[in-house]
């Protein structure tokens, strides 16, 4: 599929999602998250995609953040409403049954950045830049940022890169666990690729599992998810991909699971 702001190509399985708005680094205008959404859903809805890979067009940038051409002169509810669709978009990426990566190939800057945050795992170009520059703006990350960051450097990280509003390179990032690997530009798609590989190598519903698990037991106590954790580790000896995932290990096979 082709189109103007987003294109979605699938191969062996693996979904490529890219903003391709080079010329304007890639910036979430209101058109750019609303046919994003209409890319995602479609996504969600091809049984053939085990992996998703979000990534920007160009070498500049993979998303350098919100249209600020299209903030400087919105109402409170215009930037209200801005906000809640991102909220949902971002919030329907993550509730995604399948790994979702992101290929961080230039510059990661506020709704960029809480872009590449909703993604289960992220690898950077060692050219990248991340941040969330909002406050020089006079505006906090008004798309999750906030939040999500948080929950991934910790508290105090968080606030160095949202208070200041400064950027920090792939090493950086990767030293803080914003990042999880850091690749060379030109194979940046190839480690993404890779990654996606070793992930969709096992079980379709163990990997919904284990995302379900993550994502949810970080909204609850340490008790309440691990009770959580229960439950879904309990279905699991309902499937069919248990039994054949146990027998090849013990058979010294390799498995083929069925996603049932």
């Amino acid at each position: 599929m082709e189109n103007t702001l987003i294109d979605l190509k699938v191969a062996e399985g693996i979904a490529t999602v890219t903003v391709n708005r080079p010329k304007s680094m890639n910036a979430l205008s209101r058109e750019v998250l609303e046919q994003m959404e209409q890319v995602i859903k479609d996504v969600a809805k091809n049984d053939q995609v085990r992996a998703l890979i979000i990534t920007g067009a160009g070498n500049k940038a993979f998303v350098a953040g919100a249209d600020i051409s299209a903030m400087v002169d919105m109402t409170a509810q215009e930037a209200r409403e801005y906000s809640i669709v991102a909220h949902n978009l971002y919030g329907m990426i993550e509730q995604l049954p399948i790994p979702v990566i992101a290929a961080i190939n230039g510059y990661a800057l506020g709704g960029g950045c809480e872009l590449a945050l909703v993604c289960d795992i992220r690898i950077a170009a060692s050219t990248a830049k991340l941040g969330q520059p909002e406050i020089t703006l006079g505006i906090i990350p008004g798309f999750g940022g906030t939040q999500r960051l948080s929950r991934l450097v910790g508290k105090g990280k968080a606030n160095e890169l949202i208070l200041t509003g400064g950027m920090i390179d792939a090493e950086t990032a990767m030293s803080i666990g914003l990042v999880n690997a850091v690749a060379p530009p030109e194979k940046l798609i190839d480690a993404a690729v890779d990654m996606a590989k070793k992930i969709i190598a096992n079980g379709p519903l163990a990997i919904k599992y284990a995302k379900e698990a993550i994502h949810r037991g970080l909204q609850m106590s340490l008790d309440q998810g691990c009770k959580y954790e229960i439950e879904l580790w309990t279905d699991c000896f309902t499937t069919e991909d248990q039994d054949i995932g146990m027998k090849a290990f013990l058979n010294k096979q390799k498995p083929s699971f069925k996603g049932l």
